[in-house]
């Protein structure tokens, strides 16, 4: 149904000196992932900062950006909660944006049950059309969607066509490659986990470290996909340090700082995050040197 590539971005959301969503950063931002490798963006998810805007600063930002991204990749929607009724209003909005698919994470704080998770994800994807990517992040989200939760969905709705799965648990993601059609797929959303996803049959990472390193990622994928272990690597073993280095605080937070370090202000981050501390902001710097 779509084609996302292997090297999607989980774009955060640009804020101006009072912490309102900035069009104009997010014009620039977009013009920069694109021109450094970036096969798609994911818009409204948790890297930007999806708790804390609102439901119209939502919608507004993916309309904003499907106009200015002009077909040139896919615009996935972060569309899900832990409401199913507020994320089937929400995915009905963001198909009205003319986005190419969405994004729904495992509910948060309420706990379901994976008869739960399988009856909330089925009831949003059977509103809208549009491509699923489901979103397993169980850091955050405290439970874990398993296998064989996730393996129900994609073969049994239709639109469901990929997960992005943060568990970083290899046993899991090879199960739900191995026991699904081959028309769906599977992205690590860790990038330390980019290349020892693909080496079991992983389409490629959800990202938010392509924000700063997006042309090195890039070839690292490349140079896997063209059969070149040794140069990959080699790469993944160089980008290690920047991997795990901008989750040394709350993301996005970290990887706000490292744009700005690189000359593309993307502004702070709302409460009830806060800023890196002198410490981690200098960490940060010494990533790039």
């Amino acid at each position: 149904m779509i084609d996302l590539g292997r090297l999607v971005t989980a774009m955060v959301t640009p804020f101006d000196a009072q912490l309102n969503v900035d069009k104009k950063k997010a014009e620039e931002l977009v013009e920069h992932l694109i021109a450094n490798g970036s096969t798609a963006l994911v818009v409204g998810g948790t890297t930007g900062e999806s708790p804390t805007l609102t439901g119209q600063e939502k919608v507004d930002l993916y309309r904003h950006v499907v106009e200015i991204v002009g077909g040139r990749i896919p615009v996935i929607a972060g569309t899900g909660s832990n409401n199913t009724a507020a994320s089937i209003e929400l995915t009905q909005k963001a198909v009205e944006c003319g986005v190419d698919g969405i994004m729904l994470v495992v509910p948060y704080y309420n706990k379901p049950s994976q008869e739960g998770l399988y009856q909330h994800f089925k009831t949003i994807a059977q509103t809208t059309k549009l491509p699923v990517m489901l979103y397993n992040i169980p850091g955050r989200s405290v439970i874990n969607m398993k296998a064989e939760t996730t393996i129900r969905l994609a073969n049994d709705v239709e639109n469901i066509i990929a997960i992005k799965e943060a568990s970083d648990d290899l046993s899991q993601m090879a199960e739900i490659i191995e026991r699904t059609a081959d028309d769906f797929v599977l992205y690590t959303g860790d990038d330390k986990m980019t290349l020892p996803c693909m080496s079991i049959g992983g389409k490629g990472v959800v990202s938010v470290a392509s924000h700063v390193i997006g042309k090195e990622m890039a070839e690292m994928i490349e140079a896997f996909v063209d059969g070149d272990i040794v140069k990959a690597s080699q790469l993944h073993r160089q980008l290690l340090p920047i991997f795990e280095g901008l989750f040394i605080a709350a993301n996005p937070t970290p990887v706000k700082a490292a744009l700005a370090l690189k000359g593309i202000d993307v502004g702070g981050v709302r409460l009830p995050l806060v800023e890196l501390t002198e410490k981690e902001r200098d960490y940060v710097k010494g990533l790039f040197k």
